[in-house]
């Protein structure tokens, strides 16, 4: 007689979900449902089973026994059950044999600045040195200034064919060593040692503490090179671990477990092997892995939890109910790597054993010990594209099997495909996914859900409208600058307290081959820097040299060559204008209505004020030298003030050449500050560049929207472009990403007019715009 499935039969189960997060998720449904059906099964009755339980660990322990921490009646009913994870590898639970681990590959490796400081942040070192998240922050900063790539020193960097000493560990912390010391100003050096700026004497003691880490890391990579046997690796692998480390009292056992497992591995090479057996650290990486990996331990079936452990004989013991988890295809069955010293397997014979078909039967013995109910989990689509992954090929021949044993195909009931998210509604549906109740138990996916079918909120603007005044009080000068530099930028942070999130700093490992612009900016400013101070220009190509930020040997020449000759001609040009001793004067004056504009003013020769950048002469660089310029007109009316700003430009210098002013120069800064006092209130809508580009086009009479447009927006079809101001964080934060020019031409208010501007853009660019471009600024060619 053919079989006929029933329609409420569930003791086969195979979900296919995105990724292993989510198969955890669907797990953790399935088994809260299973003990919510039937009141006769408990946690001690259900096994749970996977290939690599390392994987699966970190996510089964944040879905499973959070009843502690969660609030009561508002996590997961699933938080309530106690989870037992056997088979854990050592290193995953004791961190001492995880640093000896780290130290093997380290003693083989590179020794990256990647790698130094992240074995720096592991809770032992920092336990045994005493850093802190804030210093471990701090050292990271001072790798990179001191150019730390990889290598402890010269020698260390010659077993990979490369005789150089730039950019090692011996020659970066030479460098902060020295920063203790002295400050580089005027580039002093102690030998070919440079200095590193920015080491205070507060830091004396963390410079220390890290010179000692890595003079200690360099003591145990000296040992494991002369190390040859396995008595030599374990005493060399002992002692680098407690060098570098320390362990709370409560943790001593993990320091005995170290000792224990090194014990263990020095007996059993010395009984196979004898004591004198030569190793290399190949043969130690393994050892090491072999005996810090994951093995089969005490499970502790039937205890009152729930076990999770991974698939190995003498696992399958018989339970009510039997999960397999993580059963990818390419993850399962488990491919075995054959070993170069395995001389059996470079010619396997009938018989021998095959780690493929062990899993087969592994996934066989699994399947029988379900004695009432069997659930399967795999990756079924991408996580990322929701691209549709086949199962694994043992499991889609059990999905074949239990369509040929019964009469009706099983694969549309027995299998099923779950959404990507946690609170898609067909999780909440009734009888959509299985059975004839909602899949999910998760009160925050049900909210979830309830949200997103409910009515959307309308996304607002971060401020719809101007802010209170603050108290009249006297304007900083340079809150002025930094205000006309970047307005919405400024707006944040002084009326909101409100910065945009920065990109993480990241850690360099490789050698500099070649400069991108914004390191080739940084050089040349110093350069320049150098020489409108009077430096020697060898000791700036010196200086530069040591820094280690510079590509090796010839490639180095050539980027300081390159550099060099945009500097030259950025010296030559305003060496008149540089003429005599630099000065600076205070500036304080009276705006009326009882307020102040306060600063200094430097950069002075004569009555010439002269700034000079690196970068090509734009719009902030402009301002920058007008406002100083109106400050030193208005504070100072008895001299005839001159503003040279000089920038680089592909024809040469180009300067923007402002004054001398007349008594107009009052009244255009106190504009100026009332566009600071309604900057301070909302965001205006005066992005640098683009209004510059408005008002030089309605200056002369061309389409200034057009050019606004193009300054404002990011060209996307071309991935190599420059970003446009919408990009700027600020911006995006204000008016979200990718926000059209159209965000910022809104009609003005009452209070808003110049000269029938329709757009509030064009009023304030032409008011901020319109005494340089009427004749008070000129820009060309120095």
């Amino acid at each position: 007689d053919e079989r006929h499935r029933r329609v409420d039969d569930r003791s086969v189960q195979v979900h296919a979900c995105h990724g292993a997060a989510r198969q955890v998720d669907v797990l953790r449904e399935v088994l809260t449902g299973l003990l919510q059906d039937d009141p006769t099964l408990e946690p001690r009755d259900i096994l749970v089973m996977c290939p690599d339980i390392e994987s699966y660990a970190p996510l089964i322990q944040a879905g499973f026994g959070l009843a502690d921490v969660a609030e009561p009646g508002t996590g997961h009913p699933a938080h309530g059950l106690r989870v037992r994870l056997a088979d854990r590898a050592l290193s995953a639970t004791n961190p001492l044999l995880t640093v000896a681990a780290t130290l093997v590959e380290l003693a083989g490796g590179r020794v990256t600045a990647t790698e130094v400081l992240d074995l720096a942040g592991a809770e032992p070192v920092r336990r045994r040195f005493g850093f802190t998240d804030d210093e471990i922050a701090r050292l990271a900063l001072w790798v990179d200034q001191a150019g730390i790539r990889w290598g402890l020193d010269a020698e260390h960097r010659s077993r990979y064919g490369l005789d150089l000493a730039d950019n090692t560990w011996w020659t970066g912390l030479g460098r902060i060593l020295l920063g203790v010391a002295m400050a580089e100003d005027d580039h002093r050096a102690v030998g070919d040692t440079l200095p590193v700026d920015g080491v205070a004497s507060g830091d004396i003691d963390l410079v220390g503490r890290f010179g000692e880490y890595v003079d200690r890391l360099h003591a145990f990579t000296g040992r494991a090179e002369t190390a040859s046997t396995i008595a030599e690796w374990t005493a060399a692998l002992g002692d680098g671990v407690d060098q570098l480390t320390a362990v709370s009292p409560r943790d001593a056992w993990q320091q005995a477990q170290l000792d224990r497992e090194l014990a263990r591995m020095h007996d059993a090479a010395g009984e196979q092997h004898g004591p004198g057996t030569p190793l290399l650290l190949a043969d130690v990486r393994n050892l090491l892995e072999h005996r810090l990996g994951g093995r089969p331990t005490r499970a502790n079936f039937r205890t009152g939890t729930l076990t999770v452990c991974t698939m190995v004989p003498m696992r399958s013991v018989p339970h009510r109910v039997v999960c397999l988890v993580g059963l990818d295809d390419g993850v399962f069955p488990r491919a075995g790597s054959t070993d170069g010293d395995d001389v059996l397997a470079r010619n396997p014979v009938t018989g021998e054993r095959d780690v493929r078909s062990e899993d087969r039967q592994l996934l066989l013995d699994a399947i029988l010990a379900a004695r009432e109910t069997l659930v399967i989990t795999y990756s079924g689509a991408n996580e990322h594209t929701g691209a549709e992954r086949p199962p694994a090929v043992p499991l889609g021949e059990l999905l074949d099997a239990l369509d040929t044993t019964t009469a009706q195909p099983v694969r549309d009931t027995v299998h099923v495909r779950h959404p990507l998210q946690p609170f898609d509604t067909r999780n909440l549906a009734p009888g959509v996914l299985t059975g004839t109740e909602p899949f999910t138990f998760d009160p925050a996916a049900l909210a979830a859900a309830q949200a997103a079918r409910g009515p959307r909120s309308p996304v607002t603007a971060l401020v719809t409208g101007p802010l209170p005044s603050r108290p009249v009080t006297d304007v900083a000068l340079a809150d002025l600058q930094a205000f006309l530099a970047h307005p919405v930028r400024a707006f944040l942070r002084s009326r909101l307290d409100v910065t945009a999130p920065l990109e993480a700093e990241e850690t360099h490992d490789h050698i500099p081959i070649s400069l991108d612009a914004l390191e080739k900016w940084a050089i040349g400013d110093r350069i320049l820097a150098d020489a409108l101070r009077g430096a020697d220009p060898d000791t700036s190509r010196a200086t530069e040299r040591l820094r280690g930020l510079l590509p090796p040997g010839l490639l180095g020449d050539r980027a300081l060559t390159e550099v060099i000759g945009h500097v030259r001609p950025l010296v030559l040009g305003t060496r008149e204008l540089l003429a005599g001793e630099p000065r600076t004067l205070d500036v304080d004056i009276d705006l009326g209505g009882g307020r102040r504009l306060t600063g200094t003013v430097t950069g002075i020769y004569g009555n010439r004020l002269v700034s000079v950048s690196y970068s090509s002469l734009a719009a902030k660089h402009r301002l920058r030298s007008w406002v100083d310029l109106l400050a030193l007109s208005a504070g100072h009316p008895d001299e005839a003030w001159t503003a040279h700003a000089v920038g680089k430009a592909k024809a040469g210098p180009s300067r923007a050449l402002a004054g001398p002013l007349d008594h107009r120069a009052l009244d255009w800064l106190r504009d100026l500050v009332d566009l600071y006092d309604r900057g301070m209130r909302e965001p205006l809508p005066l992005p640098v560049k683009t209004a510059c580009a408005y008002a030089e086009a309605a200056a002369t009479h061309q389409d200034a929207l057009f050019r606004a447009r193009k300054a404002w927006t990011t060209d996307r079809f071309n991935g190599n472009g420059i970003p446009g101001e919408d990009a700027d964080p600020a911006h995006v934060q204000v008016y979200g990403a990718g926000a059209p020019l159209d965000c910022l031409l809104g009609p003005p208010r009452d209070d808003e007019t110049w000269n029938d501007e329709p757009t509030r853009l064009g009023v304030y660019a032409r008011r901020l715009w319109a005494p340089l471009l009427d004749g008070a600024e000129k820009v060309g060619q120095l």
